[in-house]
């Protein structure tokens, strides 16, 4: 079979996709403090790794095909991806692949400055194959609520384009559930130095983001007329989800600032992310408009409610998911004269089917999560020590530094510097001394 068009555009976009995950490293890696920084893009390059090769091994079987009471695919039935040698559904794999890397990323966000490296490697791949891999069926693989779905035939289709459920509303109930198991940072809301050290990071990775994102929301589009429809909503919300997310912060704390920016961009993607193919211009504008004011709230809520959400996950992406995949019952365009949303006179139907496919996505992704969250802390711990978390994480789990400033990079061996995983941690003066270097970090954390 001869490449055609359709098949470069995908390659294209997997790359596009992949390339988000690094980019999101570099954004929660901005985020949070200095000596937090290489643990952060860690966790988004080792998910990337693990993924990867769960999703070659069993992953993408799981999506696809006949499944297990409409629930997941089964998992050998495409194992090793044996079976598509020589097919193009191949590039299929891989560009789905990438889903499936970024969406599982996002959730360490919400547990920065505190998770044990080796905790979250084991966490990735078992999330991904309990919880990912059915949502990815259910939805688009032929399961319960795709077209012909045994759940469509009661409530109607579910619209989710490029992973409003899969993707963000999954991945921001995850980090919810994820960060309660974990607890709050020492000093959560009282110490300031939680507070992001980088933000030229931060853009550079929101940038990187909404590049991606045309990939990410466009790859699967089918006809020019949908691709162009998809590619101006994906430039168009972002662009006023940051608008009026810098106007909520101005009313609300007197300046608009850059990371207020970044994030504005990231909530109008995130809600977007459902819809693209499926709502006119003018409605993403309203949509951008309503997730970054929204957004911008959602993300205070935390101190109020005593949740250490640490880079904001469940504000911007369960936020912004919600608001995306629900806003699909009011202003989904109709399809050849029929349906659409309540705005169109649709009626209920999109909005219940939508509501449907949030509850089931909120009660899979929030209960596997519980259950692995809580079977990993209970085995091997999911948090470090508080004399760890002192030193910083960077320097606790990857015996590394982000930064060499004065004596701090000078002569700097990672050798001797033992991390508390091992019972070498006595021998880390910079472990059993933390408020020196602490002292030091201060000035750029």
């Amino acid at each position: 079979m001869e490449i055609t068009a359709q098949h470069v555009w995908l390659m294209i976009s997997a790359a596009m996709v992949l390339l988000m995950t690094p980019g999101l490293g570099l954004f929660y890696g901005g985020m949070t403090r200095a000596k937090a920084a290489l643990n952060m893009i860690m966790m988004s390059f080792i998910s990337a790794g693990i993924v990867g090769v769960v999703w070659i091994l069993w992953g993408y079987s799981m999506t696809t095909g006949d499944g297990v009471l409409g629930v997941f695919g089964n998992p050998f039935a495409s194992f090793g991806l044996q079976n598509l040698l020589g097919s193009p559904d191949l590039i299929k794999a891989g560009y789905s692949a990438t889903f499936a890397i970024v969406t599982v990323a996002l959730i360490s966000g919400a547990i920065a400055d505190r998770a044990k490296f080796g905790a979250w490697a084991v966490f990735v791949p078992v999330w991904v194959t309990v919880v990912y891999c059915p949502l990815a069926y259910m939805i688009w693989g032929g399961g319960l609520m795709s077209a012909d779905g045994a759940l469509t035939a009661i409530f109607g289709q579910v619209i989710d384009f490029a992973g409003g459920a899969v993707v963000e509303i999954s991945s921001g109930t995850a980090a919810l559930v994820l960060a309660l198991i974990v607890g709050q940072r020492h000093g959560f809301a009282k110490d300031p130095n939680h507070r992001p050290h980088n933000v030229p990071f931060i853009m550079l990775g929101a940038a990187i983001l909404w590049f991606g994102w045309f990939g990410f929301n466009g790859g699967a589009a089918t006809t020019a007329e949908q691709a162009g429809l998809i590619w101006v909503n994906t430039l168009v919300t972002p662009a006023a989800a940051m608008l009026s997310w810098l106007v909520t912060e101005k009313i609300r704390h007197g300046h608009p600032t850059s990371l207020g920016a970044a994030s504005g961009v990231v909530a109008g993607l995130v809600a977007i992310t459902p819809s693209c193919a499926n709502i006119s211009p003018v409605a993403a504008i309203g949509l951008g408009l309503v997730a970054g004011a929204a957004c911008a709230v959602f993300v205070d809520l935390k101190y109020r409610f005593g949740l250490d959400d640490s880079l904001d996950v469940v504000g911007v992406h369960l936020g912004a998911g919600l608001i995306g995949t629900l806003a699909l019952g009011f202003i989904a365009l109709p399809v050849d004269g029929q349906g659409g949303g309540l705005f169109y006179g649709g009626g209920f139907e999109q909005l219940v089917a939508q509501s449907v496919a949030v509850v089931i996505t909120v009660l899979l992704s929030g209960g596997g999560t519980l259950v692995i969250g809580r079977a990993i802390n209970t085995t091997i711990g999911f948090r470090v020590s508080r004399e760890a978390e002192t030193a910083g994480v960077d320097l606790s789990e990857h015996a590394e530094s982000a930064y060499a400033f004065g004596e701090m990079g000078a002569g700097f061996n990672p050798a001797s510097q033992a991390v508390p995983h091992s019972p070498a941690v006595s021998h880390s003066p910079a472990v059993h001394n933390p408020a020196g270097r602490q002292a030091k970090e201060d000035s750029f954390a």
